[in-house]
């Protein structure tokens, strides 16, 4: 656990080299919004959660808990989780292969440590975390409970329901983030499905709102520590992060297109060149 700028960065971008790999290593998976997640991910694992990988405990108690309910985003969760120490790095490699533990959306059939909920259909992140949140509340376990949604995830209504109940019974011990790239697999959220107001409309749901940028480590420390400090007060708290898909590969940042899409053997070679290996490859 760090709070050195320098060395979280470091991590971003073994991480980032990390999905681009992974994800070409089976010419399968969801690059974009990986990698416009990494410093979000780094941030909360290497910084600001309390949270031990060894040995693992499914119920965590005692400790802050992380549901990643944009379950697609696989690869950057899976990489935090191997340098954060719940398993060796050397298993990144069999990402999305036959009889892998590290499937294309996180399951728990296979007893991956840190995984705790399997996700993938999206909407559901955020009641679990809202059910998490109760328990340790009726536990007395004063840790805190955080989720990850994408922008594109809140046209499912039960999100909607979720944000209703969080605010309603007072879950003031659940942070959630929303990336919001304006990017979803069929295009920009706006042509898709148009968003609207989005700080507005979680403030009119009763949540306490925040607005960060999710791709600048400084900014996400600084809002991840201010979301702690307004927690216990009676509103859930949500940070929407401005985040860029593909952030650190300059040809897939900015599109839709790289949702879910494997870069080719020359795409690899030019996007590692734009990424420092700091912690060593797998």
């Amino acid at each position: 656990m760090t709070n050195d700028i320098t060395e979280l960065k470091r991590v971003s971008s073994q991480v980032r080299r990390d999905i681009v790999r992974m994800v070409h290593g089976c010419q399968s998976g969801h690059p974009g919004g990986s990698l416009g997640c990494t410093d979000f991910l780094v941030a909360l694992y290497f910084s600001v959660m309390k949270h031990q990988p060894v040995p693992f405990d499914m119920d965590g108690k005692g400790q802050d808990l992380f549901f990643l309910s944009n379950g697609h985003i696989s690869p950057v969760f899976y990489s935090v989780l191997a340098h954060s120490g719940y398993f060796d790095k050397a298993e990144l490699g069999t990402f999305r292969k036959l009889n892998s533990r590290l499937q294309g959306h996180p399951t728990t059939h296979e007893g991956l440590p840190g995984v705790r909920i399997a996700s993938g259909s999206l909407g559901q992140g955020l009641s679990v975390g809202i059910g998490a949140a109760l328990a340790k509340k009726l536990n007395g376990d004063d840790a805190l409970v955080y989720t990850l949604h994408g922008d594109g995830e809140l046209q499912e209504g039960q999100i909607w329901e979720a944000m209703m109940f969080a605010a309603h019974n007072k879950v003031d011990n659940l942070i959630a983030t929303v990336d919001y790239n304006g990017q979803q697999i069929d295009g920009p959220t706006s042509k898709v499905l148009s968003l609207g107001d989005l700080h507005a409309k979680w403030a009119a749901f009763g949540w306490d709102v925040l607005e960060t940028q999710g791709n600048v480590m400084e900014a996400l420390l600084a809002t991840l520590t201010e979301a702690k400090s307004r927690t216990g007060q009676g509103k859930p708290v949500v940070i929407l992060m401005h985040t860029e898909m593909g952030y650190g590969v300059d040809f897939m940042m900015g599109s839709h297109k790289w949702h879910g899409v494997a870069p080719n053997d020359a795409q690899l070679a030019q996007a590692l060149a734009q990424l420092e290996e700091t912690l060593g490859d797998y």
